[in-house]
C-alpha cells in the first residue's frame, strides 16, 4: 500500500521523504521492524519510541511516525511523518493496512469495572445459539470462533486490534465481540472503530495509581469515551455513574436495569440451586418479556445477563437463541463452580479488589452455605489500600479467611498479608490462617471442608500461573482441585 493511501484519515506533517513510497508493513516495536516497514514511536509510562528510530531503520524500517521532530538527522532515503499523538495515528494508520475490517462485522465493545468478561461470553453464546460466528477479544484472550489466540492485554493495542479484526472478518466472523478497557481507551487502542453497540456495565474505584489513572475522575472520563465512537448506547440504568459516564454521549441510548425503569427490566430475581449448579432466575419486561436462568451465581450475573440479553436483542437474535445461550454460558474463572465433591462446594473467581470481593462473598452467602470459607491474597506491586479494602470485605463475609499467595511480585508475601490483616482486624469476630503456599492452603481449606460449605478461592480467575520475583511459575487452580479430588476417589494405597 503506498504511504499516501495508508495516511489519508489521519493528520500530518511530513517533515521529509515522499509518500509515494510502499509500505510493507506497521511496527510499534523497533525490533519488529523489517525491510519497507512504517515504525511507529509509541510514548508510555515506562519506554519512548523515540529513542529507538534508529534501531528501527537498521532494521528496515524506511517510513518513520513522529511526535517531535527526532534529535538526530536522518538519512534523506527515510521518509518522516509528525503527528501530534501517535497513538491515534497508530490506530488510524493500522485499520487502513488491513482494510477497515470493523466495517465488515457487527461490532460490540463492553466497558465497566466489573462484569465485561462475562457479559462478552455470555453475547457470545447467545450469538453462537443463533448460528453466528463470532470473534472476540478480551482479558480470557482472543477468539475466531472456537480458535484461541493468546493475548496479553484485555485491549490489545491497535494494531493487534485491526489484525484480529481482519482475521475474523476473514474467517466468515459475522460479529466482534471486545472488552474495551479504560486503559485501551485513554491510549486510543480502539481508534478507528465506531461500534455498532457500546455497553456499559458498571463504576467503583479501580486502577487509580501511577502506571494506570492519576485519579477516579480520569477513569470515569476514559470509560466514557466508548459512547462517542458508538451508534447504541447500551447502559445499567441502576449504576449511580450512568449520568457521567454518557455525559456528552453521540449515540443512542438504551438502558436495562433491575430497579428503575429501563427498555429491559429484571423482576422475581431470586438465588438458583439445581443440579446443573448455582445460579439466578428471572422474569423480564420492557422490549423482552421471558423467564431466564443463569447459571452465574449473584445479582451482578443478573445485570451482565441483561446487557448481553438487551444487546442480542438489539442484533435481531430471537428468544429462542437467547435464553438458551444465557443458561449455557460459562465463563472460566468468573463465579466458576468446580465440582470435587457433593458434600461441599468450590467457586473460583477472578475478584481482587474490595467491590469485587464483597459481590462475590454476598451472592455466596445468599446460598445459606454451613460455613462461607475464602481463600485469597493480594497482588504486589499494587495500591495497599486494596488490600486492607479487600481483607475488610473478606473478614466481614466469610466465615473462615485463608490468607495465601497471589502474585507477589517483587514485594515479600509476609508484608502484603500484613497490610489485609489490618483490614481483617478492623472486623470484629473476624477469623482467619495463613498459609503462604497457595497450593497447600487449598488443600486446608478441602481437607477441612464440612457438609454444606462453600470453598471460594478469589485473585487468580482464569490465570495459570503465580507470578514472583519477575518469573512466572505455572500454577492452575483447576489441576490443584483435580488431583485432590482424584486423590480422595482413588486415594494412594
Amino acid at each position: 500500500m503506498k504511504l499516501f493511501e495508508l495516511c489519508q484519515n489521519t493528520e500530518y506533517t511530513c517533515l521529509q521523504g515522499k509518500l509515494t513510497r510502499e509500505v510493507a508493513g506497521i511496527a510499534y516495536d523497533s525490533r519488529k521492524a523489517e525491510a519497507h516497514f512504517l515504525f511507529v514511536c509509541l510514548v508510555g509510562g515506562q519506554s519512548d519510541g523515540h529513542r529507538y528510530i534508529s534501531d528501527a531503520i537498521k532494521n528496515g524500517a524506511d517510513v518513520i511516525v513522529t511526535e517531535r521532530i527526532p534529535e538526530e538527522k536522518l538519512p534523506e532515503t527515510i521518509t518522516v511523518l509528525q503527528m501530534k499523538s501517535t497513538r491515534k495515528g497508530l490506530a488510524q494508520l493500522s485499520a487502513a493496512f488491513f482494510g477497515y475490517p470493523a466495517k465488515r462485522l457487527t461490532t460490540i465493545g463492553i466497558t465497566g469495572t466489573k462484569g465485561k468478561t462475562t457479559t462478552s461470553f455470555m453475547i457470545k453464546s447467545m450469538l453462537e445459539q443463533a448460528g453466528k460466528k463470532v470473534g472476540l477479544i478480551g482479558t480470557l484472550g482472543a477468539f475466531i470462533g472456537e480458535t484461541a489466540v493468546p493475548q496479553k492485554n484485555t485491549t490489545p493495542e491497535s494494531w493487534e486490534i485491526q489484525r484480529l479484526l481482519r482475521a475474523m472478518a476473514d474467517e466468515g466472523c459475522e460479529y466482534a465481540v471486545m472488552e474495551v478497557s479504560s486503559q485501551g481507551l485513554k491510549q486510543h487502542r480502539t481508534d478507528a472503530i465506531t461500534f455498532d453497540y457500546g455497553i456499559f456495565t458498571n463504576l467503583s474505584p479501580d486502577h487509580i495509581g501511577p502506571l494506570e489513572h492519576e485519579s477516579f475522575e480520569e477513569y470515569l472520563l476514559c470509560k466514557s469515551r466508548l459512547f462517542s465512537q458508538c451508534k447504541t448506547g447500551i447502559v445499567n440504568a441502576d449504576d449511580c455513574y450512568r449520568t457521567e459516564v454518557t455525559k456528552g454521549h453521540t449515540c443512542d441510548i438504551v438502558s436495562y436495569s433491575i430497579l428503575t425503569q429501563s427498555n429491559l427490566k429484571a423482576e422475581a430475581v431470586d438465588y438458583l440451586d439445581e443440579e446443573d449448579g448455582l445460579g439466578m432466575h428471572f422474569t423480564t419486561c420492557g422490549c423482552l418479556t421471558v423467564y431466564a436462568k443463569v447459571f452465574i451465581p449473584g445479582t451482578f450475573s443478573v445485570y451482565n445477563a441483561l446487557a448481553a440479553m438487551l444487546c442480542c436483542h438489539l442484533c435481531g437474535v430471537r428468544k429462542e437463541a437467547i435464553l438458551p445461550g444465557l443458561s449455557r454460558a460459562k465463563v472460566c474463572g468468573r463465579a466458576e463452580l468446580v465440582t470435587v465433591s457433593k458434600d461441599f462446594s468450590v467457586v473460583i473467581d477472578y475478584a481482587h479488589n474490595e467491590a469485587s470481593t464483597d459481590g462475590i462473598l454476598e451472592a455466596l452467602q445468599k446460598y445459606r452455605p454451613n460455613r462461607l470459607i475464602c481463600l485469597f491474597g493480594c497482588g504486589g506491586n499494587r495500591p495497599k489500600i486494596r488490600r486492607f479494602a479487600m481483607g475488610e470485605a473478606a473478614g466481614r463475609r466469610a466465615d473462615l479467611c485463608v490468607l495465601t499467595c497471589d502474585n507477589p511480585r517483587d514485594e515479600a508475601l509476609c508484608d502484603i498479608n500484613t497490610d489485609i490483616k489490618e483490614g481483617l482486624f478492623s472486623v470484629k469476630h473476624s477469623r482467619y490462617i495463613e498459609i503462604d503456599d497457595r497450593e497447600k492452603a487449598i488443600y486446608y481449606c478441602l481437607d477441612h471442608a464440612q457438609k454444606g460449605d462453600i470453598i471460594v478461592l478469589l485473585g487468580k480467575g482464569h490465570e495459570t500461573y503465580q507470578e514472583i520475583k519477575g518469573v512466572k511459575y505455572h500454577f492452575d487452580e483447576r489441576e490443584v482441585l483435580a488431583k485432590w479430588k482424584e486423590n480422595h476417589i482413588n486415594p494412594p494405597h
